[in-house]
């Protein structure tokens, strides 16, 4: 049985001869008793139950709190790796560069120097050429010079055909 406010403001006792029946106030305080003690067991059960719920609460707050802080070192280790990154791939980035603009320009003196050798083999070449044509030219010459052993030579082999003929 559940007893409010109201039904303990409006109880009416019956009245015998010497005030309210005995019967009925003893009948009253038991269910009052009850009521009373079935309240407070409820309300022992509540208090229980609100310091569980509580202390799953401040369970789930330190979770919470940390898993925030969790997410928010990661986050950082993130933004600290992205930065790494970043500059790690300068760094790369201006290494080739620099490899590339140092191959270029090895690349750029080596082919200045096939030039410089093709201009040097060309002069030598043209030299060789022109020794050649005086070494040639002054040969021509002597050839070309009569020599009077030459025609000596050349006219007693002309007697010896002509006497080989006549035979």
């Amino acid at each position: 049985m559940t007893v409010s406010k109201i039904d303990l403001l409006n109880k009416q006792f019956s009245r015998s001869l010497l005030g309210y029946s005995r019967v009925e106030v003893d009948q009253f305080m038991l269910e009052l008793a009850e009521v009373l003690g079935d309240a407070a067991d409820a309300q022992k059960g509540m208090r229980k139950k609100i310091k569980r719920l509580e202390s799953s609460l401040k369970e789930y707050r330190l979770r919470d709190e940390t898993l925030r802080d969790t997410l928010m070192s990661t986050q950082k280790m993130v933004d600290d790796l992205k930065v790494a990154a970043g500059r790690e791939a300068q760094l790369i980035l201006d290494e080739a560069r620099a490899k590339a603009d140092d191959t270029v320009r090895k690349g750029h003196n080596r082919l200045a120097q096939i030039h410089e050798e093709i201009e040097s083999l060309k002069r030598t070449r043209t030299q060789f050429e022109v020794q050649l044509k005086g070494m040639l030219n002054a040969h021509l010459e002597m050839l070309e010079r009569s020599d009077p052993e030459r025609d000596k030579v050349e006219e007693i082999e002309s007697k010896l055909k002509y006497l080989k003929k006549a035979e």
